[in-house]
């Protein structure tokens, strides 16, 4: 069976793990994101990933990474936002090198969404979104069975979609995105405590906010399902997603996103996601996938004796 060797790029870790074509992590690694010598740090962690690889995992045949955006897929580069130590870092090309396997970069975010598509929530759904919400809030939309990339690489930053006209200063330098409402940093800051002593009101208000900006995508790309996932819905639990279902049944008074224009519920479903700890890994194995999918070079006969240790 065909395996994958997928890494992601955290705020807070780094991960590496070998993925096998089912979806199961086979082995899984991962290490502090330090302030600098990044590169340093992943170099280590995925050599002994690789040395490590269980023997069901003998044919690796590509690599798949997932990163914070911005990224550029063209160029294989990416910035993370909070992972100051990298722009422009040429990932796809370091890996690619270390590895020798085909290698394919992609958001969290997109990652996040084929993961739930391959093997969660989201197998039979082909309009859907996952929202991620922990350092940077991000999303993935596939509309139409199609991820939806954008230009460079960074469809779905719903982290800066406008909810509050002159609201909050965003750490783009505008005023009134989503962002500062439902991320783990701006909320800390705002209140002043750790995000699990937030209060009651705060909860709510970032419920309502992303219930506005879910409302938006929904009526622009006519999705089914959004599936939310992070350090913030973790933490903020069931009085968050009410919130942001109060509000979306609010705001969605097109036809085609109610399920009866006479009742007041959605036709539009805004859930947690089922995926744990495996989600990111799963994700940029995911990744890997669709990079072979979309590749129009040669076969991989699954010879990986070029892949160094």
């Amino acid at each position: 069976m065909a395996a994958y060797l997928a890494i992601d790029v955290g705020t807070d870790r780094l991960a590496a793990g070998i993925v096998d074509d089912s979806g199961e992590v086979l082995l899984r690694d991962r290490v502090a994101t330090p302030p600098r010598d990044v590169w340093p740090a992943l170099h280590r962690l995925v050599r002994r990933v690789v040395a490590a690889r269980p023997v069901d995992a003998d044919t690796v045949v590509a690599c798949g990474v997932t990163s914070e955006g911005p990224i550029d897929r063209e160029a294989g580069t990416v910035t993370p936002l909070h992972v100051t130590a990298w722009s422009k870092f040429p990932l796809v090309e370091r890996v690619a090198e270390l590895t020798g396997l085909p290698t394919a970069v992609d958001t969290a975010a997109h990652g996040r969404v084929l993961a739930e598509r391959w093997i969660g929530a989201a197998q039979d759904v082909d309009d859907v979104m996952v929202v991620i919400m922990s350092s940077a809030v991000e999303a993935g939309i596939v509309s139409g069975g199609r991820l939806r990339r954008g230009r460079h690489g960074n469809a779905g930053a719903l982290g800066h979609m406008l909810v509050e006209p002159d609201g909050l200063l965003c750490v783009c330098g505008a005023q009134g995105c989503l962002t500062p409402y439902v991320s783990a940093p701006a909320l800390e800051e705002e209140t002043n405590r750790p995000l699990r002593r937030a209060p009651a009101s705060i909860i709510e208000r970032a419920g309502v906010m992303l219930g506005r900006a879910v409302s938006s995508a929904a009526a622009v790309f006519d999705l089914r399902l959004v599936l939310l996932t992070g350090f913030v819905p973790s933490v903020f639990g069931a009085p968050f997603l009410d919130a942001s279902r109060r509000e979306l049944d609010q705001r969605s008074r097109l036809a085609y996103l109610r399920a009866d224009p006479d009742k007041a519920a959605s036709a539009v479903d805004i859930d947690f996601t089922v995926l744990g700890s495996e989600a990111p890994l799963v994700g940029a194995a995911g990744v890997a996938r669709m990079g072979l999918e979309e590749s129009v070079g040669p076969t991989i006969d699954g010879d990986e004796s070029h892949l160094r240790t």
